[in-house]
């Protein structure tokens, strides 16, 4: 762990604790597994498609959608260093080129047909290696 992960800001308390509740939710309820990879977002994005095809209401999954946003958001946060911001209690990540990502909203863009985690996290880490 590098010493910017050892120490998170204030704003990185509730995103990370809803990216460990979705990846806690989906190895129990699920039998789905996430490790924080960009690889994995290719499954938060297909399991977000077969919810939405299966016709689930949005207001039932705002808390699911949340926190694989946050997830989402957490891997690029550990693979470019980005921090997580928050104001008026929207949350983004600022990769170290000083973008900001929006990667809950992504998350309800994706489930809405519109929006890919994965896509967003190539971006956000390719953005950083430019």
């Amino acid at each position: 762990m590098t010493t910017h992960q050892a120490h998170r800001p204030s704003a990185a308390a509730r995103p990370v604790r809803w990216a460990a509740d979705a990846v806690s939710t989906l190895r129990e309820g699920a039998r789905v597994r996430l490790d924080y990879s960009a690889q994995s977002l290719w499954r938060v994005d297909r399991l977000i498609e077969e919810i939405r095809r299966e016709g689930a209401p949005y207001a039932a999954l705002e808390t699911v959608l949340r926190g694989l946003g946050a997830y989402a958001g957490e891997v690029v946060v550990r693979q470019t260093g980005a921090e997580w911001w928050a104001s008026g209690g929207e949350y983004w990540i600022r990769t170290p080129d000083g973008r900001l990502w929006d990667p809950v909203d992504e998350a309800r863009r994706c489930f809405a047909g519109d929006g890919s985690l994965r896509l967003l996290c190539r971006d956000a880490t390719g953005a950083v290696r430019r």
